[in-house]
This record gives C-alpha cells, sequence and structure tokens, in this order.
C-alpha cells in the first residue's frame, strides 16, 4: 500500500440522473457511489483531476474528507468508462477499515528477461497484466513486481511470489507471461516456389499435345 493515502474532498450530491452527471464532469467533477459498512448508500462527487491522479499512481485506497468534517477510508471497488474506454465517468467506492482482509486486483511489474527468451524468434507474451490477491487493507500494494529472469517457457499465478502478508486470490493454473516462438516464414515460401512453376509446365505440356493432335 501507499504510504500516504491519498486524502480527497468528498460532496453529498443532492441531483441525481444522467444530465446532472454531465454538468458535474463538465465542471471537473467526477460522479461516485459509496456504500459498505451497513451505511445508506450516498451519492458524492470528487476532483476528477485529484481523482485520476490518485488512480494513476496505483492508490487502492483513500481518505475521503467531507465538507461537513466527516471522514470516511474507501477501496476502489469498481470503474465505469467512457464509451471509447479512455477516460474514467464514475466509481464505485466502499467503506473499509484498515484492518479488514479484502479481494483486489493488484498490477503485476515485469523486470528481468528469461533465459528461454534470448532463444532465435522468441518473444515474450504477457497474458495478464494484473493479479487478484486478498490481504488487509493496509497491505494491499500499489504493484506486484515479477523477476522473469528465471522463469522456464511459462509462469503461472501459482508460481508468483508475493509480498508478505499478501496472499493470490485467482486461479493458480492461469498463465501469466510465456514464451512464443516465431515460426519460420521463410521455409514456407521456399516449399511454394516449386508448386507455382509447376503449373506453367503441366499448362505447356497439354498445349504441346494439344498441337501434336492437330
Amino acid at each position: 500500500m501507499s504510504k500516504e493515502t491519498p486524502v480527497l474532498v468528498a460532496k453529498k450530491r443532492e441531483k441525481l440522473g444522467t444530465r446532472y452527471t454531465r454538468r458535474l464532469r463538465a465542471a471537473g467533477e467526477l460522479p461516485a457511489n459509496l456504500y459498505g459498512h451497513g451505511s445508506e448508500p450516498m451519492a458524492i462527487s470528487l476532483n476528477e483531476h485529484e481523482t485520476i491522479y490518485a488512480l494513476k499512481k496505483g492508490a487502492h485506497v483513500l481518505a475521503l474528507k467531507f465538507e461537513s468534517g466527516e471522514t470516511d477510508t474507501v477501496l476502489v471497488k469498481d470503474l465505469q468508462f467512457g464509451y471509447l474506454g479512455d477516460n474514467v465517468i464514475h466509481m464505485d467506492l466502499a467503506r473499509v477499515n484498515l484492518d479488514e482482509v479484502v479481494t483486489v486486483k493488484v498490477h503485476l511489474s515485469f523486470i528481468g528477461t528469461p533465459e528461454a527468451a534470448k532463444k532465435p524468434g522468441a518473444i515474450v507474451v504477457h497474458d495478464m497484466p494484473q493479479v487478484e490477491v486478498q490481504c488487509k487493507v493496509r497491505d494491499i500494494p500499489e504493484e506486484v513486481r515479477i523477476d522473469l529472469s528465471s522463469m522456464g517457457e511459462a509462469l503461472t499465478a501459482g508460481q508468483l511470489k508475493m509480498p508478505a502478508g499478501i496472499t493470490l486470490a485467482g486461479d493458480a493454473s492461469a498463465i501469466v507471461c510465456r514464451i512464443e516462438f516465431m515460426k519460420d516464414e521463410e521455409g514456407t515460401a521456399e516449399s511454394a516456389t516449386p508448386d507455382a512453376k509447376a503449373a506453367p509446365e503441366v499448362l505447356t505440356a497439354k498445349k504441346e499435345e494439344g498441337e501434336a493432335k492437330k
């Protein structure tokens, strides 16, 4: 988890609906829903620039400060993107305490080069950019760093070395990273050449046979 939890000013939303949320976003505010811990769901808005900045830094936990002086520690549960998929237009937040055990998705950061990737035609394919883990809220990491230098031709989620206090929550057999080898296209091209030459020869033979009959 980040050493400092980002603190964001939260405002309660009295008006709901698509038209109003569009006005909020146009004014630089990000609509969100806050729920959890037995409390009624609450519609709020956050400063869009500050919120997106915190998310890009890998923050999963936010500290909300309301105008009334109330505070809440929340976990980012879901992000809704625009139709182009390149901007956050809404988010769901859940109230949590720092010792609560939660399941979250954490980004993977790959370092090192596998020995198998040094072979001719080899390429490294990353099938999982993030992994689902279980841990206390206070232990949520911004990312999990994975050293690929000692892997074989494939690395599964179960083989990942997790930081202390963090356990894998997803499928242990899922492929995280693998080595693929490019096919030799030259051999295919060469084998096709004789076939290409054979067609005119057959046509020529038939033509000569026809001329002989005449």
